[in-house]
């Protein structure tokens, strides 16, 4: 309660409570953040449970990683910020803890999935039907990050 208590009273986060344009500049980041992480992982997952079969996932990937990313890291920056205006407040949510849990299980499958064998082998440049384990990681990404974005949306209104 101490480090929450001490980032609610930090320079930075009053200055964010405070400004007229820094506030809603991290938070429009934060929506970008998310639009980058989103929009590149969707196309992946529809591939990976069977769309675009003539697209390699290989090369799908190698075009939608650098974007995720970036979108990660931008959602995450300011997803930090954005938190310590209300830190107290947001740890006391359900909400905000179900979001953070869906954030981790997303990242988390991502890293199985490539780190897999089912994604070292069954992706080469050719363009292969994705093995089933593909598909339940599609599948459970997809939930994940949708899960995310809707929770994370509800948080927003209370």
């Amino acid at each position: 309660m101490d480090l929450l208590t001490a980032l609610d009273g930090s320079t930075l986060a009053v200055a964010l409570r405070q400004s007229f344009w820094i506030y809603p500049l991290v938070n429009a980041a934060h929506i970008l953040g998310v639009a980058l992480l989103v929009g590149a992982i969707v196309p992946m997952d529809l591939r990976l449970l069977g769309a675009w079969p003539g697209v390699p996932v290989a090369t799908l990937g190698s075009v939608l990683l650098p974007v995720a990313m970036t979108g990660l890291l931008l959602a995450v920056l300011t997803g930090g910020l954005l938190f310590i205006v209300q830190p107290i407040e947001y740890t006391a949510q359900p909400l905000f803890w179900a979001k953070m849990s869906f954030v981790l299980f997303g990242i988390g499958n991502a890293i199985a999935l490539r780190r897999s064998q089912a994604w070292t082998e069954q992706f080469p440049a050719t363009p292969l039907q994705p093995a089933l384990r593909a598909k339940v990681a599609g599948a459970a990404s997809f939930s994940a990050w949708l899960a995310t974005l809707l929770v994370g949306r509800l948080l927003g209104y209370l």
